[in-house]
């Protein structure tokens, strides 16, 4: 994959501050080195230390990604949102993990994506996962189509240009839910658990903004906001503040509502792209199953 520069400023540059500037790794930049990746200057092949002048076009050839053995495919249909040559956006539905584990090889959505990069004979292999969801979380997952996208988007992600939004069906005490609200209270780990998290003390600051959307006696329907991003962070706020997810039984969701899996739906993610910096916007409908207990409220 070809990327083009041209360098604007007065002042000499060194190819590898420039690249640096550019969102290029010292790590990328070594597998452009090792593994037959190019970097040129007005079209002749320089090295990092090469100065560069006014006007001078950098060009560098990064390596294509082959598929890592390890990660198997799954020749399972997935429901695209939006592709281009550097970003997958794809509705993940609940029930499914969105990355493998070390005694569940397959079976999640990066197989699946494993799958199709193989059925459309990408030259980039890798499935570069972004944004994870949780196993019974359904909705929007970003994907990045190759190493230097996903550098890029990390970075994005560093510097909190990502808004993720989602809606959420709560029961318990809905009655003291605010029309507008924010939910500020620490997160650790319960220890008497390997999965479960708890409000604590010591535990690492979240934030969880909430608009009410409607509701009845037993449950409600909200639009959650995070501005950190917290293992299990919706599902332990709500829980704590006594309106637990519904489905979510590990932190005591109600099981009896008709649904049985924590009601959470990523519905809208908005990301700068990585290279041309445009504003990228999605948004999906609520969920099929949140949906028919939604529309009774």
């Amino acid at each position: 994959m070809e990327f083009k520069w041209t360098y604007q400023e007065q002042d000499q540059l060194l190819v590898r501050t420039f690249l640096k500037r550019q969102g290029i790794s010292k790590k990328l930049l070594a597998k452009i080195k090792f593994h037959g990746g190019k970097i040129l200057v007005n079209g002749t092949e320089q090295n990092v230390l090469f100065s560069l002048n006014a006007h001078d076009i950098v060009t560098v050839v990064i390596p294509d990604e082959e598929a890592h053995e390890t990660l198997l495919a799954d020749n399972v249909p997935i429901e695209i949102v939006f592709e281009d040559k550097h970003v997958l956006v794809i509705n993940k539905p609940a029930g499914i993990a969105s990355i493998p584990a070390q005694y569940h090889p397959r079976g999640t959505m990066a197989n699946r994506v494993k799958a199709y990069y193989v059925a459309q004979e990408y030259p980039n292999q890798v499935v570069h996962v972004v944004t994870r969801l949780d196993r019974d979380t359904s909705g929007l997952m970003l994907f990045a189509k190759h190493g230097f996208a996903h550098a890029k988007l990390d970075q994005s992600l560093q510097k909190k240009q990502f808004i993720k939004k989602y809606q959420a069906l709560v029961a318990g005490d809905v009655e003291t839910l605010q029309q507008h609200g924010n939910i500020s209270l620490p997160i650790g780990r319960d220890l008497s658990s390997l999965l479960k998290r708890q409000i604590v003390e010591t535990g690492q600051q979240a934030e969880t903004e909430y608009w009410l959307e409607k509701r009845n006696l037993i449950c409600a329907l909200v639009d959650v906001q995070l501005h950190t991003g917290r293992t299990h962070q919706i599902r332990v706020h709500f829980s704590a503040i006594g309106c637990p997810l519904l489905g979510d039984d590990l932190y005591d969701g109600a099981m009896n509502l008709g649904i049985e899996r924590q009601a959470l739906h990523c519905y809208s993610l908005t990301f700068p792209h990585p290279f041309t910096g445009e504003e990228l916007s999605f948004k999906l409908p609520l969920a099929a199953d949140m949906k028919e207990i939604a529309d009774t409220l």
